[in-house]
């Protein structure tokens, strides 16, 4: 295994940067760095210096050995003074020592898995920590950074190894007097595996939203006061507001956190019969995204909705628009010019998205689903088989399948494709 090093703090000035040397040639950087080897585990205030006795830097040094590591490797790290130049001197100087090399992205992590640290999961886990915005977000990755998907692929791992010891008891002593509810007790076991398999299945849609954000788009015919909203919202100009309809004719992302999820907000255009094209194309774009938000917010003046609005979901948000110019402001009018009801329509949003975050199991993402779908597919395969009483070899060999695509939930995965995907939100560092 190569020799790596990288900065694995954040670029730019700081009181301390830390700069991370992992890899069978580690120590020999600590000794031609800064004369020798810290014991493990106890940092020691050194003098960093260049095989020309340039002095670089005064930087505490730790040692991590092999095993007991991050990465499994023996590790060295430099906690330097976080000014450009410092770093920018002590990375140049490991670049030009034998034998090491500057890492890539993710490549420590990466280490640590091929080296039994982390599993697969953890991974996932710790580049959507990485990632984090929001409350939800960081709670959600470190459940998984944590190892919990792994601990419940372990309970349904070890429920369908018991199964395909019934069935491959069936099939060793054909001959023998079994008793007649071996077959049964299998199939009832892996029932129960189906049906847990299909509740964390279910679950991956609102942990999804929880990784990627949930999306609440404003509709509503022009000139009813979505981007003078949306501005309320973001507490900055984000879109352009005229009396003029019309004006917003591409789709206005904001993100914001709201109670801890992750949103994005849509300032669609206004719907109508446009008779501009580009206006048009707009509209077109608007009613899209609108009809694929999870939460639709429509304000509606005194003409109504118009008649090319997407269908009503459960969780959408009627409003009457621009209440500040009503007489008598009304219970669900909503003004972003004064801010009349946006509280309220706020509060509103978060209990919906609340109610849906609530839903998220631990796995996370699509690999996560199409694994554990795959599995839900042989052993439903091999219920089937036992129900008809025969071919339960092949009803095994469902088994043994399902069980090799729940260990790759958490196994090493070998695929370049799937590598390249779990590691492209990883820092070079990390």
């Amino acid at each position: 295994m190569d020799t790596i090093f990288a900065l694995s703090s954040a670029r730019g000035k700081a009181g301390v940067a830390v700069i991370r040397v992992s890899g069978p040639l580690a120590t020999n950087t600590a000794i031609e760095l800064v004369g020798r080897v810290p014991k493990p585990r106890q940092a020691e205030l050194r003098k960093i210096e260049t095989r020309g006795a340039v002095h670089l830097d005064t930087a505490l040094v730790l040692f991590f050995p092999k095993g007991a590591s991050y990465t499994g490797e023996d590790t060295v790290e430099f906690q330097v003074h976080g000014g450009i130049a410092t770093v920018k001197s002590v990375l140049a100087t490991l670049s030009c020592l034998d034998g090491i090399r500057l890492a890539e992205a993710g490549e420590f992590t990466l280490q640590a898995l091929l080296n039994g640290r982390l599993d697969v999961s953890e991974v996932e886990g710790l580049g959507d920590l990485i990632q984090a915005e929001t409350e939800a977000q960081r709670s959600q990755a470190l459940r998984l950074f944590s190892g919990s998907l792994g601990k419940k692929v372990k309970i349904w791992r070890d429920s369908l190894l018991g199964c395909a010891a019934l069935l491959e008891v069936s099939l060793d002593f054909t001959d023998e007097d079994l008793p007649p509810e071996t077959l049964s007790q299998a199939s009832e076991r892996l029932q129960t595996t189906v049906d847990a398999l299909q509740q964390e299945s279910r679950g991956i849609k609102a942990s999804e939203r929880i990784r990627d954000g949930f999306e609440v788009a404003i509709v509503g015919a022009p000139n009813t006061g979505k981007s003078t909203l949306l501005n309320y919202l973001a507490g900055r100009e984000a879109a352009i507001t005229s009396e003029r309809a019309g004006t917003t004719r591409d789709v206005i992302e904001v993100r914001m956190d709201l109670a801890g999820l992750p949103v994005t907000i849509l300032d669609l255009a206004g719907l109508r019969e446009a008779l501009d094209p580009i206006e048009q194309i707009g509209v077109e774009r608007s009613l899209g995204r609108a009809t694929s938000a999870d939460i639709r917010v429509f304000l509606v003046d005194a003409d109504g909705l118009p008649t090319n609005v997407p269908e009503f979901k459960v969780g959408d948000i009627v409003c009457r628009a621009k209440a500040d110019l009503l007489a008598v402001p009304i219970v669900g009018s909503v003004s972003g010019k004064t801010g009349w009801g946006v509280d309220e329509l706020v509060n509103e949003l978060v209990r919906e998205l609340e109610g849906r975050a609530a839903m998220a199991m631990t796995a996370t993402c699509a690999r996560h689903k199409a694994v554990i779908d795959a599995a839900i597919w042989n052993l439903e395969s091999a219920i089937v088989h036992l129900a008809n009483n025969q071919a339960t070899e092949m009803a095994a060999e469902d088994v043994r399948q399902a069980v090799r695509e729940l260990e790759s939930l958490i196994g090493y995965v070998d695929t370049e494709d799937v590598l390249d995907r779990i590691f492209s939100g990883f820092c070079i560092g990390k």
